[in-house]
């Protein structure tokens, strides 16, 4: 989809800006509540804390298993706390460590089959949660909806120095044409 032409920053409407600020705040915060969490897990029927969803996300979505320090760059955190989530995780057997080609010394974190399915029952979980909410929504306010979100999203890992590192690659960003 060719995007139209843009206005330039200086031109841009703060009043525009600060409102989509707020509406990104108001959905993270949506998507990011421990009560919602809690209620994920349960139609889930799985145990995990908060902060290993993404984690486990992360690894479910990536080509190859990762080292420790590569996630929490990533997720923007310290590698103590991935090493914490990782443990946890090990322990319930959603990842394992397996050896580093690269560095015999070190290890990467792959997920496991029953990894990748609680993070595939997660995810549809929260896709059900969307239906249900944007069901009066017409087919063509959710593409534009979702191809919009992908352009902002894109753009904002093209300017990722002035608003640091989002913790998204390359490799993470879908086609603007999708």
């Amino acid at each position: 989809m060719p995007r139209p032409e843009a206005t330039p920053a200086v031109e841009v409407d703060a009043a525009h800006i600060v409102e989509l600020e707020r509406a990104l705040a108001r959905v993270a915060y949506l998507l990011t509540r421990v009560r919602r969490h809690d209620q994920a897990m349960v139609q889930c029927g799985l145990t995990m804390d908060r902060a290993s969803v993404p984690l486990l996300r992360l690894l479910a979505d990536a080509d190859e298993p990762m080292r420790l320090g590569e996630l929490a760059t990533r997720l923007d955190v310290e590698a103590p706390h991935v090493s914490r989530q990782i443990q946890r995780l090990e322990k319930a057997g959603y990842v394992e460590r397996v050896p580093d080609p690269d560095d015999r010394r070190a290890q990467r974190v792959r997920p496991t089959a029953a990894g990748r399915r609680a993070v595939e029952a997660v995810r549809e979980v929260l896709r059900g949660w969307m239906r249900e909410a944007l069901a009066d929504w017409t087919t063509e306010d959710l593409e534009a909806l979702a191809v919009l979100n992908h352009r902002m999203v894109d753009d904002f890992l093209d300017h990722a120095e002035f608003i640091g590192d989002l913790g998204a690659t390359v490799r993470d960003r879908p086609s603007r044409s999708a």
